[in-house]
């Protein structure tokens, strides 16, 4: 007769933001954990709710560890969220190093802050038919950060760059992105397109003002056009409202420039 394993028990204490992905009562506070067998630490802490993109350290009785680490029981497993911003050389990184010069891929429910991404300068692929299974071999193939609000997609293992969004509002999205992956000094306004993610390039006034109607042409000077889907761009009185909107959530366009 095979007998039962053993229940067997950790403390986890989870960190900062990562608390938001846990149960009210277990936040900011050590919680006891049961288990059975040997799992990974990287299989425990999604358990408890926290995708593993969301980590970047873990230690066990205040030793780095990997995600591939078994628990046997009565370890303390403190859990830290990503530290893109501060040096943790030395100790078990959890994923591979920053992408310093980062590229995106949004899930289906995030159209409009790729569309602030794209204005912004930053190289966002988009599809609002796009499948969790087409996201991440997107995110792997060419090295994206998916950014979602769906912690089922980066719990998925194959995602080693990912961040959950926990704003609603596409403005304030877009502010907790520029924050997170430390991005405001890489903000190039106007140098992609919000439509297809293409690169802008400088079109002249004697090239633009045949296309564009003309009242256009006589209060615009400055246009440009996205090389993949051709579509002409002109800054217009929506910039002096989009520099508002974005200074509302602490975003500043600054100057804008073009690509030749």
């Amino acid at each position: 007769m095979l007998m039962p394993e053993p229940l067997r028990q950790c403390e986890f204490r989870f960190y900062e933001e990562l608390n938001d992905f846990l149960a009210p009562d277990s936040r900011k506070r050590t919680i006891t954990h049961y288990f059975i067998g040997t799992p990974s630490v990287k299989d425990r802490i999604e358990a408890l709710g926290v995708p593993h993109t969301e980590v970047d350290l873990v230690l066990v009785d205040q030793n780095s560890v990997d995600f591939a680490h078994r628990l046997v029981g009565g370890e303390r497993v403190s859990v830290y969220p990503v530290f893109e911003r501060i040096d943790i050389r030395g100790l078990t990184r959890l994923r591979p190093q920053p992408l310093r010069d980062p590229t995106f891929v949004l899930d289906v429910h995030l159209g409009r802050l790729a569309g602030y991404l794209r204005l912004l300068g930053f190289d966002t692929r988009y599809r609002n038919d796009f499948s969790d299974t087409e996201l991440v071999e997107i995110s792997v193939s060419e090295h994206r950060i998916v950014l979602a609000r769906d912690t089922g997609l980066l719990k998925r293992a194959a995602v080693t760059h990912g961040a959950f969004l926990h704003e609603t509002d596409p403005r304030r999205q877009l502010r907790e992105v520029l924050d997170r992956f430390d991005l405001h000094a890489q903000i190039a306004p106007f140098t992609r397109c919000a439509v297809c993610n293409g690169t802008l390039t400088a079109v002249s006034w004697e090239e633009a003002r045949k296309e564009v109607p003309p009242g256009v042409a006589e209060r615009e000077r400055d246009f440009s056009r996205c090389r993949n889907c051709d579509h002409l761009y002109w800054p217009g009185s929506h910039l002096s409202r989009l520099r508002r909107r974005l200074r509302e959530v602490g975003v500043d366009l600054g100057p804008i420039r073009q690509e030749a």
